[in-house]
């Protein structure tokens, strides 16, 4: 179906853990229901980056663990953030994108069937 991917940044003093609580409270209020592990869904609220911080802690994993092999991901986060630097992968947001091209992994999320 129809979806929209988008990229914001926002500063906050909530903790990673805080944050992605609210954003699973939002998701809720919205009408989301996890049915199907990478299955459609009405809303999808993901913490991409948080500063340079890595966080794995109880189902939180910040960098987003597949961020780098998507490019409806790392298409919108270039627009707002190209020269961010990923935490482990020490290279920009858009060197990312620009090896996903260069490799022709462009994918869709519908040709990958997750989001």
């Amino acid at each position: 179906g129809d979806y929209l991917n988008a990229a914001g940044e926002l500063a906050t003093s909530l903790s990673g853990r805080e944050l992605f609580g609210n954003l699973q409270e939002i998701e809720v209020e919205l009408g989301r229901v996890r049915k199907v592990l990478n299955g459609p869904r009405t809303i999808d609220l993901d913490i991409l980056l948080f500063g340079d911080s890595v966080i794995e802690e109880g189902g939180l994993l910040v960098p987003h663990p597949r961020m780098c092999e998507r490019s409806f991901v790392l298409e919108p986060l270039c627009e707002i953030a190209p020269g961010v630097v990923h935490p482990c992968e020490g290279k920009t947001i858009a060197q990312l994108l620009e090896d996903l091209r260069e490799k022709g992994t462009l994918a869709s999320r519908d040709e990958r069937g997750e989001t």
